[in-house]
């Protein structure tokens, strides 16, 4: 990388500079229409949105490393910007400059079947890639729940409701292309399934939210369609029975593909939003079970046992294709089941992770934070692996933001106190940069800092995420 050099020209002259530049290279991909930038100034996160100067909507890896050059040479800071799908702020330009738009680069480049991976182009949607993929007998297993790119999957070492079966990004991402802040072009990994050669790029750049480079291709792991795929519900009276039947189930290494959970106050607003009349709003557990029919019958036979001994209900089947899709749509429909039972309200959606034995303390606790809070919220999330959601219905002010803050920093507390994460999926962008030092320690961000500087001297990739302000690591 270049060493760095401060600018001495103002920023709005600079700026001036990048958009002439950039319209003159790439003519109708650059728009500094309004009703454009306004799109690209949030995600779907509560943070205040921030105006580019600009949308640059790229097609090929060719046209990032033009923007990058450009921008690097001029001091002016770039966001990636994929389908705006994050809720920490990651899209957000908090300092204006250029959105870098990757939705119109959906190619797939290669899919080797009989290797199990493929290429694709950062802007495809892992909806979009499965249906492409259908024919072959494969799909790509990585479920974060909305209509997210793949790029924006990596950026946030995406995981999702199959993790616990199929792992994260971070197991199923096999090498990457990315341009540098500079706009030079690496390579990372490739198409083999280990290798002992060099420091792993490929995991240093999945998870960084496009604060060391940008990812323009991605390798992915592909999996084979299940010959047998059974998924069926079953309901608790209580939330502690609930949440023990999913660690259970782990503890005793039964493969299940998922295993989610929907609190009472959850369950009882998919219930009016999805129609899903045949339930009752208590705790409820979605489960999935997939692999050859013998395989299958005895995870079904070894989780039905477990759940009795936990005082569930009877087990409701979903047999049919379309009533496995009705059920996982009501689930990752979830958000927009709490908006419909708060209209006119705000919604703050946080999440974190523990280990799987300290779950039913952590949910515990965060129920009872709950309800000391005042607030309407709701928990869910992939048990399986630990991980779980609070969904905060607030008013839609500055205040009642600061309520559902209040009630995200109780939470995220007794995660940190259980030895977990601030975010088992969401990622940190702008909304979770004030646990990063509690959960990491002042010598690893000094490291992390050390990276940032070095890859990304002059600051313009993605800045003010993900890294909280601090001493650089110099040795």
């Amino acid at each position: 990388m270049t060493s760095d050099a401060q600018p001495t020209l103002p920023f709005e002259t600079r700026l001036s500079v990048v958009l002439s530049l950039l319209q003159a290279q790439m003519g109708a991909k650059v728009s500094t229409n309004a009703s454009v930038c306004e799109a690209h100034s949030h995600g779907e996160a509560y943070q205040i949105a921030h105006m580019p100067a600009a949308v640059v909507f790229a097609q090929s890896t060719a046209d990032v490393a033009a923007v990058l050059k450009v921008c690097h040479a001029n001091h002016v800071p770039v966001v990636a910007f994929g389908a705006g799908t994050s809720v920490e702020g990651h899209v957000t330009p908090l300092e204006g400059g250029i959105s870098l738009d990757l939705s119109r680069m959906t190619d797939v480049l290669a899919v080797n079947a009989a290797d199990l991976d493929c290429r694709v182009q950062a802007g495809i949607t892992r909806q979009s890639l499965n249906a492409l993929l259908r024919d072959t007998g494969l799909f790509f297993p990585v479920d974060p729940g909305g209509e997210a790119t793949i790029g924006g999957m990596c950026a946030t070492r995406a995981s999702g409701t199959a993790a616990v079966h199929y792992g994260t990004m971070k197991e199923n991402v096999l090498g990457l292309t990315a341009v540098m802040a500079n706009g030079e072009v690496i390579q990372t990994g490739g198409r083999v399934r280990k290798s002992s050669t060099g420091y792993d790029l490929t995991s240093l750049l999945v998870g960084s939210e496009g604060t060391l480079g940008i990812i323009t291709e991605v390798q992915l792991r592909l999996h084979g369609l299940p010959e047998q795929i059974s998924a069926a519900v079953c309901q608790f009276e209580t939330l502690d029975d609930a949440v023990n039947t999913a660690v259970e189930i782990i503890q005793m290494g039964i493969p299940i593909t998922r295993v989610e959970l929907l609190d009472a106050v959850q369950m009882q607003a998919c219930i009016a939003f999805s129609n899903l009349t045949e339930f009752k709003p208590l705790t409820t557990l979605f489960f999935e079970f997939s692999g050859a029919p013998e395989a299958v019958r005895e995870q079904i036979s070894l989780t039905q046992s477990l759940a009795t001994e936990n005082n569930g209900l009877a087990f409701a089947w979903a047999e049919t294709a379309d009533e496995r899709n009705r059920l996982w749509k009501a689930r990752h429909n979830a958000f927009w089941a709490i908006k419909a039972q708060n209209p006119g309200k705000q919604l703050v959606s946080t999440d974190c992770i523990v280990p799987i034995s300290q779950l039913t303390e952590l949910i515990n606790g965060v129920r009872q934070d709950i309800a000391a809070s005042g607030l309407y919220a709701s928990i869910l999330g992939h048990v399986g692996d630990g991980n779980f959601h609070t969904i905060i219905a607030t008013e839609d002010t500055p205040e009642g933001y600061q309520q559902a803050l209040a009630l995200d920093r109780k939470i995220v507390a007794r995660a940190l106190s259980l030895h977990g994460s601030c975010s088992g999926e969401h990622g940190v962008g702008v909304g979770k940069l004030e646990f990063l030092e509690t959960e990491h320690g002042p010598e690893a961000l000094s490291v992390m800092r050390a990276l940032k500087a070095t890859l990304d001297p002059r600051n313009i990739l993605n800045p003010g995420k993900l890294l909280p302000s601090g001493p650089i690591y110099h040795g």
